[in-house]
């Protein structure tokens, strides 16, 4: 059984855990609620987009690039976007010439001819996306601590709330604020006890594993290799060579991994010896989310194959951490039941706050009755 010292000492790591990250945990929970709906976001921002027609034979990713290129003469394609279930459009972002090299466009093209309709006007639901993975502007590792963070809070609760069933359904609503909201803060927490250790875990994983991921690499790639490689892929890209069929190409990357289906298409270095395509979705039948194909786009062979299927357990498990975290897996239904537990984190950052600022008044209080009590004694003897 734990000892009451004990006990102490995890209430007060728990405390000041919600405390220090309060304000980042709610940002980032807030945000990742709503960007469940990342794609609704966007069609209702740009509400034109909604109503252009579904395909259910989309026109060919090579009718996509020629509008592409015919409309933006010069300018450096990047990435092609799918139809899926939700947005009925390609879309494409495009680097404009003597743009800046981190500045692109977004460009909508309709799904059945592959005619460019024009620039989105809004990515509200990218720039939610942005916010709770990245914080904007910050590294994602600092979201997996987040996630770290979260885990420790889950168990520092269960240990100090050791009576889960009953404070199930446990509400005074007649007490004071702090009993209130201290009611309500252990009730939410179990309630979506489960799903919160699903989305820190997942969320820690998928913040933490690159940087762990490019540590390792770091380590063991050697400086000559590395140095060896860049000068030879700059003197290749000068040469301008003919390009494969973004069709055919497709197809050879469905051929080394059967079932997949694109949402991204990549291109690198297009129209050099040296250009590269990537094919990135999901896995037909499949929760599996990291699926991609690398492709030499000057000869169509297959540079790079990774199915999580057959890649290990552990590759396994990371190309299921996104779908689990999103909830873009199940539908509607399963987006609104994200959304309802996902608020429940922010409002636990909120309730706490609450409960430690009241705690904290309350404590001041009392140290001013007690000097106070302590002067009247000291002044009548």
């Amino acid at each position: 059984m734990t000892s009451q010292r004990t006990l102490n000492r995890l209430f007060t790591l728990h405390s000041w855990a919600g405390i220090v990250t309060g304000l980042l945990m709610f940002i980032v929970c807030f945000s990742g609620a709503v960007v469940v709906f990342k794609n609704e976001i966007d069609l209702w921002a740009n509400p034109s987009l909604a109503q252009l027609p579904r395909s259910e034979h989309p026109a060919s990713l090579d009718a996509v690039m020629v509008q592409l290129k015919t409309r933006y003469p010069g300018a450096t394609v990047e990435t092609i976007a799918l139809p899926d279930a939700v947005n009925p459009s390609y879309f494409a972002f495009v680097r404009e010439r003597g743009a800046p090299a981190n500045t692109r466009t977004k460009v909508a093209l309709r799904s059945d001819t592959g005619t460019v309709v024009g620039p989105v006007d809004s990515q509200l639901g990218q720039y939610l996306r942005m916010l709770h993975v990245f914080l904007f502007f910050g590294p994602r590792w600092i979201v997996g601590f987040l996630g770290v963070a979260m885990l420790v809070l889950i168990a520092t609760g269960i240990v100090i709330h050791r009576k889960i069933l009953a404070e199930l359904f446990t509400q005074r609503w007649g007490r004071s604020f702090r009993v209130v909201m201290s009611d309500l803060h252990k009730s939410a927490g179990i309630w979506g006890l489960g799903f919160h250790i699903l989305i820190a875990a997942t969320g820690a994983w998928m913040g933490l594993a690159p940087l762990f991921e490019q540590g390792t690499k770091y380590l063991t790639t050697s400086s000559t290799e590395a140095a060896a490689t860049k000068p030879a892929r700059k003197a290749e890209a000068s040469e301008p060579v003919p390009m494969q069929s973004l069709d055919a190409l497709y197809a050879t990357a469905q051929q080394a991994v059967p079932g997949l289906e694109a949402r991204y298409v990549s291109l690198r270095r297009w129209g050099s010896s040296t250009a590269e395509v990537g094919f990135t979705g999901n896995l037909r039948d499949h929760l599996a989310s990291t699926a991609r194909v690398d492709i030499n786009a000057a000869t169509g062979v297959a540079k790079k194959v990774h199915d999580p299927r057959t890649a290990g357990f552990w590759s396994l498990v990371n190309s299921l951490m996104e779908p689990l975290h999103f909830g873009d897996f199940g539908g509607l239904a399963l987006k609104w039941l994200y959304f309802f537990l996902g608020m429940t984190p922010a409002f636990l950052s909120i309730s706490g706050t609450l409960i430690w600022l009241d705690a904290r008044q309350q404590r001041r209080r009392e140290a001013e009755a007690a000097q106070g009590a302590a002067g009247g004694i000291a002044a009548a003897g």
